[in-house]
């Protein structure tokens, strides 16, 4: 186990779950079936039974309908083997991504109307969640994080305050990482940086952020944990431990292994080919250039805006209202808001023969004195730029990058740090604020 100051990450994290044990009357385990939450729901079960506690623990699982058997198999085996009294097995119509199609950018698992199509029967279980149960208001089509929210919260309000344990690593991504260090954070439980305040009942407990992926498998080895027994296939299969992941099959994220499928599930895989459009094609060209990884190249005769042109006008047309909607909110908000942008990020756009207005207001996103100043697009986007030690597709909008995002089928530019608008986030609002005492 790795050394994080005097303590290995090990015993922080005991130290995180005496936290969520001693000041919370729940102890919620989000359950994904993956590497990391199944060594929380480990940690976080062996010491309720160690200190008497087991009757704080509860465990939900969100199951996404579609995925490995080997995970479906996991899960029977941690709600057979759990024994405490509070498991929720929740399989809600909600909505997910979907990045391999772009007839439907998100898909609904559990749909009653496609029930003659589900690629498994739902489980036969006291412990299901579904719409004749679930007791909170749903409404179809939620989006799954929302889901777990609206469950949490109604837990809570159910059972009293509650610590919602969550496997999530700081190190597998910069977004992940910008949750613990971020100086702008107010909402926590004790000024603890591992938690984050949902509601007044209801916190996000993060046992295990400064883990590493070795110290994942160390655990499971030393303390010879279950666990999916997917990620020995992945091993059997090349990949590495760092690109073993348990996610939505239709998720960008898994786009890459969606091939896998197919060798290491092929029953399902059948199944899968009828449940959603587009999964053969993003079994076969996922994580490739024909789906926007990589190196990908266009037609010569054409620039990058002309191709990003040329492959909007391919797209359906629903699709393309919206695609076309969120490109010209990012062009509006750069030519008359701006972003803040760091000196080295500011010369690569200067030196790519950017119209650029630098302005002399700092952005109030970044705490750090004269690093981040406002700048503003004043003509079109450029063709494509580099930009040493940054990722440009990020940093700056460019024509590139547009034909990217198409290709991966990410009709809300979120590949290009695109955020919600002020209409969704309104709609997120007022949708958690209808429901939060019901």
């Amino acid at each position: 186990m790795i050394k994080k100051g005097n303590k290995n990450v090990l015993e922080a994290a005991r130290d995180r779950l005496k936290v969520a044990f001693n000041d919370f009357e729940n102890v919620l385990i989000a359950f994904s079936c993956g590497k990391d939450s199944g060594v929380m729901l480990n940690l976080a079960y062996d010491y309720a039974k160690e200190h008497d506690m087991l009757h704080k623990l509860a465990i939900y699982y969100q199951d996404y309908e579609a995925g490995y058997k080997y995970t479906h198999e996991y899960a029977e085996r941690v709600f057979s083997n759990i024994d405490i009294p509070k498991k929720y097995w929740i399989c809600l119509p909600h909505s997910a991504a979907c990045s391999v199609s772009m007839h439907e950018p998100r898909w609904i698992p559990w749909d009653s109307d496609k029930k003659e199509i589900w690629t498994r029967e739902m489980p036969d279980l006291d412990c299901v969640v579904n719409e004749s149960n679930v007791g909170f208001p749903f409404v179809k089509g939620t989006k799954g994080f929302d889901v777990r929210i609206q469950f949490a919260e109604w837990f809570s309000s159910e059972y009293g305050k509650t610590a919602v344990l969550i496997g999530l690593r700081a190190d597998e991504s910069l977004t992940r990482l910008a949750i613990f260090t971020s100086k702008r954070r107010t909402k926590m439980h004790k000024r603890y940086k591992f938690t984050k305040e949902v509601n007044k009942l209801t916190y996000n407990l993060y046992p295990i952020y400064d883990w590493e992926t070795e110290d994942i498998w160390a655990a499971n080895c030393k303390f010879e944990w279950d666990y999916n027994k997917i990620y020995d296939l992945y091993y059997q299969a090349g990949l590495t431990i760092d690109q073993m992941r348990v996610a939505s099959p239709f998720h960008q994220c898994g786009q890459n292994d969606l091939k896998l499928y197919r060798v290491i599930d092929p029953n399902n895989w059948g199944r899968m080919v009828g449940r959603v459009n587009g999964c053969n094609f993003g079994g076969i060209y996922g994580g490739t250039s024909g789906m926007g990884w990589k190196n990908i190249t266009k037609p010569k005769h054409f620039t990058w805006k002309q191709y990003a042109e040329f492959l909007i006008d391919t797209l359906p047309e629903e699709t393309k209202k919206k695609l076309v909607s969120h490109l010209d909110r990012m062009k509006r908000t750069w030519t008359e808001k701006g972003y803040g942008r760091n000196p080295k990020v500011i010369k690569a756009m200067q030196n790519a023969g950017i119209d650029l207005e630098v302005t002399n207001e700092l952005s109030n996103l970044c705490k750090k004195e004269d690093i981040y100043k406002i700048v503003k697009i004043k003509g079109d986007w450029v063709d494509e730029i580099n930009i040493d030690g940054a990722t440009p597709f990020r940093h700056c909008p460019n024509w590139k990058a547009v034909c990217i995002t198409i290709m991966k089928n990410d009709f809300s530019l979120t590949y290009m740090g695109c955020s919600r608008t002020k209409d969704q986030n309104l709609k997120k609002k007022n949708a958690l604020i209808k429901y939060k005492n019901k």
